[in-house]
């Protein structure tokens, strides 16, 4: 019997719980490859490591997650309980609790992933029927005289292209073609409004835009029916949906993508300055051009003409006529008479230079030359000079003396005449002729008995200096001679 157990025991394998869980970690990560999980969240922790822990639930069961830091990093949402998600997955046993868990590689919101599911089937079929071919794309016109742009009247897309617009190039018209741009009746709505564009040919180009949001706020532009709209239009189409990262069906199968709603309308037209340079550039190109060509044909013109002269007979008649003219010249300077005459003036000339070479006359020259340096030295003697400014600043003493006895005696005259009517007005000139100038006590002038009652006593004032007065009762004054007695 001890045989049998010592046999059995050494038959047994015995594991310690690490191994085990080891085991069944290899086990289970060897048998599950990536899967793709859907469920609620809870239990949602980010400690300071930045790793992400939670829990993926439904009404059965739950199973413990980890997302790690490298990983979750690039989440575009902020992972709440109770939020659905989708996450791609591996299967794994956490050997320290010997726990199964599940390793997340990445996540999203569940009904986005769907949505992108459904992105990625559409798109892959369209680009499977050729509507994203680059040969299909129409150009834009350069400069649109009329466009329309089909987005929401109140949203801030419209603002930002038509004010972009105003300002690049004033002169183009620009049509508000108003439809939803989110919401189940949106895709219908715009394909009405494309259809109803196209038909009217009334526009250069057509702009399909609206502001940024999630990916369900801009699902209105990835309907199939729209794509085949955009495709169909016999009007080019430019798409500028959302933000720059932000990719719709209908930004491939447009003929040009934008990536924001300002950045389409600086596509649409040109910049009003930049074209006024080219404008003046090809101005001024042309007018040298047409300077060029006036100047090479005037050229052209004169020598045209110089070659009729030259082979013309007028020509011929004044070559002759010349010709003529110089046998005659040369004829009347070998004339005798013009020789002699030559030779006469010659041995003149020759006889006055040798009077000039003379010694006599030489020494002559000489006495006048020195005379005209004795005069000029005379004129310019110091003390000559010195005698010239004396006799100048005397006559100029002189003139300055007269002046200023002349301008005394003007003011004098002046001031006498101003004292003559200072005086004429001064109240000193009436107190000479016997009057009185009366003050009271406080200096105050007496213009009325009333002001001087009886008693007051008062300072008279007359030309010889002044004395104290004392009123007295005022008396009857008599009546005018006019006047009846009473």
């Amino acid at each position: 019997m001890s045989e049998e157990r010592a046999v059995y025991a050494a038959e047994r394998e015995i594991l310690s719980p690490s191994a085990l869980v080891r085991r069944a970690r290899e086990l289970i990560e060897r048998h599950f490859p990536l899967l793709w999980v859907e469920g609620e969240l809870s239990n949602v922790s980010r400690p300071g490591s930045g790793h992400l822990y939670f829990s993926l639930k439904d009404a059965q069961a739950q199973v413990r997650c980890a997302m790690f830091k490298p990983k979750s990093t690039f989440l575009r949402f902020r992972p709440a309980d109770g939020q659905r998600v989708l996450a791609r997955v591996r299967v794994g046993l956490y050997e320290a609790r010997g726990e199964f868990q599940l390793i997340v590689e990445h996540m999203e919101p569940a009904g986005e992933g769907a949505l992108l599911r459904e992105f990625a089937e559409l798109k892959a079929r369209l680009a499977a029927e050729g509507l994203f071919e680059a040969a299909l794309k129409r150009p834009l016109p350069r400069l649109p005289r009329r466009i329309g742009v089909l987005t929401s009247p109140t949203g801030a897309a419209v603002r930002d292209v038509l004010s972009v617009l105003a300002r690049r190039f004033a002169l183009v018209q620009v049509e508000v073609l108003p439809v939803p741009v989110q919401g189940r009746e949106a895709p219908a709505a715009i394909v009405a409004m494309l259809r109803a564009a196209v038909a009217a040919a009334r526009h250069d180009v057509l702009l399909l835009t609206r502001g940024g949001g999630s990916l369900e706020d801009l699902w209105a532009f990835n309907h199939e029916g729209l794509a085949r709209a955009i495709r169909a239009s016999t009007i080019p189409v430019v798409s500028a949906i959302g933000h720059e990262v932000d990719f719709t069906i209908a930004d491939f199968v447009a003929d040009l993508r934008a990536p924001t709603p300002s950045a389409a309308a600086e596509l649409l037209v040109p910049d009003a300055a930049d074209l006024a340079r080219s404008l003046h550039a090809h101005r001024d190109k042309l007018e040298r051009c047409l300077r060029h060509r006036l100047e090479r044909d005037a050229q052209r013109v004169d020598h045209a003409f110089a070659r009729l002269r030259a082979h013309g007979p007028a020509r011929r008649l004044d070559a002759g006529a010349a010709r003529l003219r110089q046998l005659r010249a040369r004829l009347a300077a070998q004339h005798p008479l013009k020789r002699l005459r030559h030779g006469t003036q010659r041995l003149a000339q020759l006889r006055a230079r040798l009077i000039a070479q003379h010694p006599a006359n030489r020494w002559r020259r000489d006495a006048q030359r020195l005379a005209q340096l004795r005069t000029r030295l005379a004129t310019q003697d110091p003390g000559t000079a010195l005698a010239r400014r004396r006799e100048r600043v005397a006559r100029l003493g002189i003139a300055a003396r007269g002046a200023i006895a002349r301008r005394v005696e003007r003011e004098a005259r002046h001031l006498g005449s101003l004292v003559r009517a200072l005086n004429a007005v001064s109240p000193l000139a009436t107190l000479e002729r016997g009057y009185a100038i009366l003050r009271d006590s406080e200096g105050r002038v007496i213009r009325s008995p009333q002001q001087a009652p009886p008693g007051s006593v008062l300072e008279a004032r007359v030309a010889g200096g002044s004395f104290r007065v004392r009123s007295e009762r005022e008396r009857n004054q008599n009546p005018p001679d006019d006047d009846p007695p009473n």
